[in-house]
């Protein structure tokens, strides 16, 4: 399955080399999102504000990023892979692309977001970053497997924004608790308790998708 999943993420990475202007795309919108609240607040903003903004940037990106997932797929190659390689490796081939893509923009959007805004209001980079890690691998494995579900219908973009909210919705509180607790320099420890939970989420999401894709690949 290694060997599997190698060449899956092979594959997704040369698809995303001949098409430039997905990732440019990407860029050009979070980076344009940014700018507008640059316009708006002309200065960093208040902690909070600065930490609800920079998270609901990045939950629009990871909703554009990950959408496309099985959506650019067509139905021949569905069934071209279903031949050479398991649904799990396909699955966990895609959770991990999109996770380094969503980290690619969380370093991309967090670097244009201090310099646009102002200055860097986090204290605590470590604490900072491992949120930001997990927070990719949990958006990435939630959306994934929704656009999984959702691409087998003709409004697939839209159910997969529908049926991920439940599912993102304790994420992103986390996140945001997080990166709160990060912003503010508290005591690492008081934040060891939502790391575990979002360590949590992150696990259960990704078994949930290892087992139940396969029945989703068969169909």
């Amino acid at each position: 399955m290694l060997n599997e999943i190698r060449l899956l993420l092979y594959k997704e990475f040369l698809l995303e080399s001949r098409q430039k202007q997905s990732i440019n795309g990407l860029v050009l919108y979070l980076v344009s999102t940014i700018f507008v609240c640059k316009m708006c607040f002309r200065t960093i903003p208040q902690a909070a504000a600065w930490n609800a903004l920079f998270w609901i940037i990045l939950l629009f990106a990871s909703l554009h990023a990950t959408g496309k997932s099985f959506q650019q797929d067509s139905r021949s190659r569905f069934i071209y892979l279903y031949t050479l390689a398991s649904p799990q490796a396909v699955i966990i081939s895609k959770i991990i692309y999109n996770m380094l893509l969503m980290l690619l923009l969380s370093v991309i959007g967090f670097g244009v977001y201090i310099l646009l805004l102002g200055g860097n209001p986090v204290q605590n980079m470590l604490l900072f970053f491992t949120n930001v890690l997990l927070g990719s691998l949990g958006f990435s494995a939630i959306l994934t497997t929704m656009s999984a579900i959702s691409s087998r219908t003709s409004n697939s973009f839209t159910l997969m924004a529908v049926l991920s909210f439940p599912l993102l919705l304790p994420l992103l509180m986390t996140i945001i608790k997080i990166s709160k607790n990060a912003i503010d320099g508290l005591d690492p420890t008081i934040s060891y308790k939502y790391l575990l939970v979002l360590a949590g989420i992150n696990v259960i999401t990704c078994v949930l998708s290892y087992l139940l894709f396969p029945y989703l690949w068969k169909d």
